[in-house]
């Protein structure tokens, strides 16, 4: 009886390990099944219906008010559906436009498409520019009268009245800030004619691109320049302060290249700008008032 109770439990065992050899098949084959199915979702969703996406992208659209786009098929980027229906903002919209609309002829209607300026705007502009020319003769007659003729420069840009100070020994010394007798006259001539203005005063230094040893940067000169210039005016001509400011830009702004010795002299500078209190739409005339047709 024990032998053939051994043999039993032989091919009991022999049974159990050839089920666990063979188990490995379930998985694998599981596995073939789930990757199948994978493969086919990924077919399946890489084909577009171009048809319903294009009807789903206009009731999108249409739903948020947005404007109809197509995308390239190549990946280009996004055109607009019409391509003559692209919003291109108007010259004038950038570079106010001073052409006469009735004389422009078959151009007139392209050119009302901007906001042109209108004719109260350039007489607006006449005016501001003309008050400037007043006080800048009225300060050079000063000026000549006091034997200090052509020492300032005088130019009008879209901020207003610029009245440049070349920081040459007329102004200051080299690399100095102080004022020398010859500017302490040239400003004290200058600031009554701009006290009675209700304009504000920005009183701006500059340098040329030569290092300086007596301060840290050209920035500090350019600074301590025209500070100097504000201390003058505020301390002992009577500019009501808050009316006045300083800064000072270094190199940052040259009028001429550094390249040259006029270029260095006209660079040292001191202006003292005359801000227009007009709207801005107005004082963007004012550089081109002068090409201006009279009328």
């Amino acid at each position: 009886m024990s032998s053939g109770g051994g043999k039993k439990r032989g091919k009991k065992e022999l049974e159990e390990e050839h089920e666990d050899a063979e188990r490995w098949l379930v998985s694998y084959a599981d596995m073939m099944t789930v990757l199948v199915a994978l493969f086919i979702v990924l077919y399946a969703i890489s084909q577009v219906d171009e048809v319903k996406y294009d009807q789903l992208r206009q009731s999108l659209a249409a739903g948020f008010n947005a404007p109809q786009v197509s995308i390239l098929s190549d990946g280009a980027g996004v055109l607009t559906d019409n391509p003559t229906e692209a919003v291109v903002p108007a010259v004038d919209k950038i570079i106010p436009s001073t052409v006469d609309e009735s004389t422009s002829g078959d151009g007139g209607e392209a050119a009302g498409e901007g906001e042109a300026a209108s004719d109260a705007d350039i007489a607006a502009a006449r005016v501001e520019y003309q008050s400037f020319e007043e006080l800048a003769k009225s300060i050079d007659t000063a000026l000549a009268a006091g034997g200090m003729e052509g020492v300032v420069q005088f130019r009008i840009d879209e901020r207003g009245l610029v009245i440049g100070m070349i920081t040459d020994e007329v102004f200051f010394a080299s690399e100095s800030a102080v004022l020398t007798p010859t500017s302490q006259s040239v400003v004290d001539t200058m600031t009554p004619f701009l006290v009675p203005l209700p304009n504000e005063i920005s009183i701006e230094g500059h340098a040329d691109s030569v290092p300086t040893a007596r301060y840290a940067s050209n920035w500090e000169l350019s600074s301590d320049r025209a500070t100097q210039v504000l201390r003058r005016m505020v301390e002992s001509d009577g500019m009501p302060a808050p009316r006045v400011s300083a800064v000072g830009y270094g190199d940052s702004r040259p009028l001429q290249p550094n390249e040259t010795a006029e270029g260095l002299t006209a660079n040292r500078r001191v202006d003292l700008v005359v801000l227009s209190d007009e709207p801005e739409r107005i004082r963007a005339l004012l550089p081109i008032v002068p090409t201006l047709p009279e009328g």
